[in-house]
This record gives C-alpha cells, structure tokens and sequence, in this order.
C-alpha cells in the first residue's frame, strides 16, 4: 500500500463538477457453501482460497489481467486496513471484521474483489466522474471471467442468490458519490433526498452505510435487484436518476450563486485562507474546507486544479497523511500539525503552478 492515492479518488471525469466516482458493485455467492454469517474460520479459509484460484486462472495472464495483488486483511496492518477504507475501496466494517477476508485489487484500484465480506464476493468497479457504463462493463467483464473458473449460487426465479434479501436478483449495486453544495446553501438537501426515495435510491454518507455526510458528499445508490435486469437497472440509473441529480445539483448552484454571491465567495475565500494559514488541523475541518473549496474551484472562483482538491481531499485522511509524514502517528497534536503544515504547502504550491 505504498501508493500516495488511488487514481480514483484522485482522477477527474464527466461531469466531476457534481459527480466524484462512479461504482458498480456485485454480489455473489459460491454454490456448496453456506453464507458467510453461517460460516466457520475454516470455512471462509476455503473460499478465500477457491476465490483465489479462480482469479489466478480467469485473470491474471489473460484478457481480464488487471495486475490483481492479493491482501489477506486478518493479517494486514491496521494502517493498510484504514487506507483501503479511505479510498473507499472496502467498507469501514469490513476493514475492521475478524476472520478470514481478502481483497483482490488491480494495480490501477479500478477493480477489486471483496472476499468474505457480507457475501462471498463482492465484485466491483471504481472509476472517477460519471461513468456508469464503463463501470457497469468492467464489473461484468471481471465477473464472468470469474464464472469461468467456479459457480456462483443461482436460482431460476429468483436470480443469484445472496446473503441479505436486498441483493437477490441482479445482485447488482450502483452508486455514485455526488458533491451537493449548491443543494445545500439553497435548502434543497431534503427535497433531493425526498426524490431519491421516490427513485427507490439509498442515500448515505462519505463512508457509505452508517457514516454520516462530510463536506456535502452523499453516496446514492440502486436499491432495486429483484425483478429487473441489469440492462434495465443500469439505463434507468445512468439514463434517467443520474442525470436528474445532476441537474438539481446545477441548477441550485446557479441559483445560489445569482442570490448569495457575496455570501458564496466569503466562504470559498475564507475556507482557502483558513488552510493556508492553519497551524493546527483535523481531517473533518480540513475536508470541510476543501468541500467548499471544490464548490469555489468548478464554479471559476479559485484558480485551482481540480485534481488538486481531489488529491487532497484523500491525503488528509489520517492513515493517507502518515504515509506522508509518519510523525503524524505521534500524537493527536502531531497529526493536526503535520495536517496543516502539508496542506499550506500543496496550495502554496498549487497557486504558483497557476501564475
């Protein structure tokens, strides 16, 4: 885990002025083996190694060769653990589980395969902006070079099978992680949340389920797998709710910025001055500022790059910082110290790229 950052959570991509990643995840289970709730330790140690044979001949060497490492998580360090979850690559849980788990990942952290997590696999497809459909391809491309080399639990009725009832059909999930400043300025949160529910979308937070929104990210996702197919699922998301997210999002910057421009720029200019000047940080108050930073930044206010902010917004992380500067793991002063003295100096650097 050497890498300073994902090149997903770094990258831009369509309409990353509102949408940060796109993902499409799949759910599968392995037929003659119970669910991972119903699992013992040596039962996850046989699927994570019938998991693992499968990716070794359907991937690497082949046309679905991604460069897939392997990382055995119930002996990873903590710190290697913590990275994965912030580049939202696992799920805080399952960073932090017990037993017998696994991650398959790509050398370009696009793809991935979750193992032992709630199902057996989770398959997924992480990239930058709103691309649903190279997401969508990609996860399914992985998925049947997998089907290849083992057989995931199917039902003729019900479709593939999975641990919580959610999930059984399609066994699909997409997701886009969106910026909703505008939304939030002009009061309009609920009203997009309201929509997303007539939608049947799950709204979450910076951190997917249970964690709380940061800096105006929220994470909406598909709740329907039963009774549709993916085809179906994904031109609805991508061809009707995405779209449709986007263009409140827009329009409610726009109407914000026509009625409380002077209002918007003191608090784009007064989260670039607080960075800049800072001497002691948090990653809460450094990603909040950083959010209304970005707003500034796709709205022509700040002459920054926007892989700048992106970058950053990941780099304040507490295990991505100590990378950086392992002083940080110190103590709570000197990781609100190394936070600051390294984001005064990226934008200090970042403003004389621009001159």
């Amino acid at each position: 885990m050497s890498q300073p950052f994902s090149a997903a959570m770094s990258q831009v991509g369509p309409d990353s002025d509102v949408v940060v990643t796109s993902r499409v995840r799949l759910a599968r289970n392995i037929s003659g083996f119970p669910f991972i709730s119903r699992a013992s330790n040596p039962v996850r140690q046989e699927i994570m190694r019938v998991v693992r044979r499968a990716v070794d001949q359907s991937c690497n060497g082949t046309d679905h060769d991604h460069g897939m490492r392997w990382i055995e998580l119930q002996s990873a360090p903590s710190r290697d653990r913590i990275l994965l979850s912030e580049r939202h690559l696992v799920s805080r849980h399952f960073a932090n589980s017990d037993g017998p788990r696994a991650l398959a990942l790509s050398s370009d952290e696009h793809s991935s395969i979750m193992v032992n997590e709630e199902d057996h696999l989770r398959i997924q497809f992480l990239c930058a902006g709103s691309r649903l459909s190279d997401a969508f391809k990609e996860a399914f491309a992985l998925e049947n070079a997998l089907a290849n080399c083992t057989n995931f639990s199917f039902h003729p009725r019900w479709g593939y099978l999975t641990a919580c009832p959610t999930n059984v059909g399609c066994g699909i999930r997409m997701s886009a992680m969106l910026h909703l400043p505008g939304a939030q300025i002009m009061k309009e949160t609920d009203r997009i949340k309201r929509a997303a529910k007539e939608l049947h979308l799950a709204v979450r937070g910076y951190y997917g389920e249970g964690s709380e929104s940061i800096g105006d990210f929220f994470q909406f996702s598909n709740q329907t797998t039963l009774g549709a197919t993916e085809d179906a699922l994904l031109e609805e998301f991508n061809g009707i709710v995405l779209p449709r997210l986007i263009g409140y999002e827009r329009e409610a910057r726009t109407a914000a910025l026509a009625r409380y421009r002077s209002r918007i720029e003191d608090i784009v200019f007064r989260s670039h001055a607080n960075l800049s000047a800072a001497r002691l940080l948090t990653a809460d108050a450094a990603t909040k500022d950083l959010s209304r930073m970005r707003f500034g930044v796709v709205m022509g206010l700040l002459p920054i790059e926007l892989t700048t902010i992106q970058r950053l917004l990941l780099q304040v992380q507490p295990a991505h910082l100590s990378l950086i500067d392992p002083r940080s793991l110190e103590s709570e002063e000197a990781d609100r110290e190394v936070r600051a003295t390294y984001v005064r100096q990226e934008l200090m650097r970042s403003t004389k790229d621009t001159k």
